[in-house]
């Protein structure tokens, strides 16, 4: 893990940690610590890679050495602490992923985030309470329900049938278990559920998810998994306008279902899913309980899978585009679906696209009227996460030569472009360089005040190589 730390320090030149590399590029010296660097070429995100690996101790020396004094060192330093913690509980427990409604959630949340190094820290929570709901184990638990005065209630859509009845004055929302600390519920557990990949979701079957919030933070301290009451109208509306975009290659999950009494501790979507096994591009590189990885056992042609993948990929997300659309659909957000007549994408939690044109959403930081900030989302979500990410798995796994893997990214992407969107293409395929988020800096060492970052989740740092060129 000390590694990967390293490697992300690099790649956000935090604290001007560039300026310790050699000149050949093959060391990072600082205050007696010498660490071995390698030239990546093609890199994914950076131009250096850590093959030996530092310690975790050596990698916390490195932050320290070059942090400033304001910036949240203790705090990165126990995310840290907290993942290889975690890290090592799911090592010595081995879990066996079972068939059921979050089989690939669970395969998924075994694995690491392609960029962020502590990915599976959820800050604050014992190894109990990791066994307890976190979704790399499958735990089956039960809600908690919260009674709250009507007249305190917002509620839309239609509630499934299993949604506990309410008395005249007041309605019952749905707590996790975790939140509960927080929030006063009534003495009965009832509706037992699953975790998927996002923890605060939770799977009632295989068709429906419910979503509440989650007082713990992921991929960085300032990241809760709160929800703010005006997201929940925000996403449902950006459904409805995905939903007159969607090809018969897009399926859209069905989030019109919500409610909130006000206060981020106390809301829910309830999240329809079509027919059908989705698997979560986040398991594609995961590896099966049988010993195979998730994507062999969904194609026996891989190359054919990932390029007619990359092309529905594209195809969706450069229209988009077109129409001023950017989505926050990374790989855990974005499914695969086997289906009659063929691959389908299945899209879901779309409360953090961003948006040019006039809507009414609660959220402004959805709304742009820059086209630099459309194309910086889709280069570091819809490119890097869901298509780079891919081709450096897969070849890291000896699936598929790195070679063919961006060969296929930059063919497909091309042939999505066409010849109608000159500043994606200049953004993307003739780019000398490409955007890469901060997200160790904005989300845990270095403030909102001084980073200027209004998103956490939006906040980019240095630019890092183009793996596309000459491909």
């Amino acid at each position: 893990m000390g590694g990967r730390v390293v490697e992300a320090l690099l790649r956000e030149d935090y604290g001007g940690l560039r300026r310790y590399v050699s000149p050949d590029g093959l060391w990072l010296r600082l205050a007696g610590l010498t660490i071995g660097l390698e030239r990546a070429d093609p890199g994914f995100l950076s131009d250096f890679t850590v093959p030996a690996g530092p310690t975790i101790e050596e990698a916390l020396r490195v932050v320290r050495l070059v942090a400033d004094a304001r910036d949240d060192v203790a705090g990165f330093e126990r995310e840290c602490r907290e993942a290889l913690a975690a890290t090592e509980l799911h090592e010595s427990v081995r879990p066996v992923a079972r068939r059921s409604a979050t089989y690939y959630d669970a395969l998924a949340a075994g694995t690491d985030h392609p960029v962020h190094p502590a990915s599976r820290c959820r800050l604050g929570l014992t190894q109990a309470e990791l066994l307890a709901y976190a979704p790399e184990y499958q735990p089956v638990f039960a809600m908690r329900w919260a009674k709250v005065p009507r007249d305190r209630v917002t509620a839309v859509g239609v509630r499934p049938d299993w949604w506990p009845a309410s008395d005249g004055d007041h309605d019952l929302f749905p707590v996790h278990p975790l939140t509960a600390k927080q929030i006063e519920t009534t003495p009965e557990p009832y509706l037992l559920v699953s975790p998927t990949l996002s923890m605060r979701t939770v799977a009632v079957d295989a068709r429906t998810h419910l979503k509440v919030p989650l007082t713990v933070s992921t991929l960085g301290r300032r990241n809760r998994r709160t929800i703010a009451p005006g997201t929940l109208r925000d996403g449902a509306l950006v459904q409805r306008v995905l939903s007159g975009l969607a090809g018969d290659d897009v399926l859209l999950a069905d989030e019109q279902t919500y409610g909130h009494a006000g206060d981020p501790l106390l809301g829910y979507l309830v999240r329809r899913l079509p027919p059908g096994t989705a698997v979560p591009v986040a398991a594609l590189l995961a590896r099966t309980p049988s010993g195979p990885y998730v994507i062999s056992t969904i194609t026996e042609d891989l190359e054919s899978f990932f390029s007619e993948y990359l092309r529905i990929l594209f195809a969706w997300n450069v229209t988009l585009f077109g129409h001023g659309i950017a989505l926050e659909t990374h790989q855990q957000n974005l499914s695969v679906l086997a289906a009659p007549g063929g691959l389908k994408l299945l899209i879901k939690d779309n409360d953090a696209a961003l948006l040019m044109g006039s809507y009414d959403v609660a959220d402004q930081r959805m709304l742009t009227d820059d086209p630099s900030a459309l194309v910086r989302m889709f280069v570091t979500i819809t490119l890097h996460l869901c298509a780079g990410a891919l081709a450096f798995g897969l070849a890291e796994r000896g699936l598929l030569p790195l070679r063919t893997g961006l060969g296929l990214v930059a063919d497909r992407l091309d042939e999505a472009l066409g010849c109608d969107h000159p500043v994606l293409r200049a953004g993307t395929l003739d780019a000398e360089t490409l955007p890469g988020k901060a997200m160790v800096t904005a989300g845990t060492l270095v403030d909102k005040a001084r980073t200027g970052a209004a998103d956490v989740n939006k906040h980019y740092g240095p630019p890092g190589p183009n793996y596309l060129r000459g491909r």
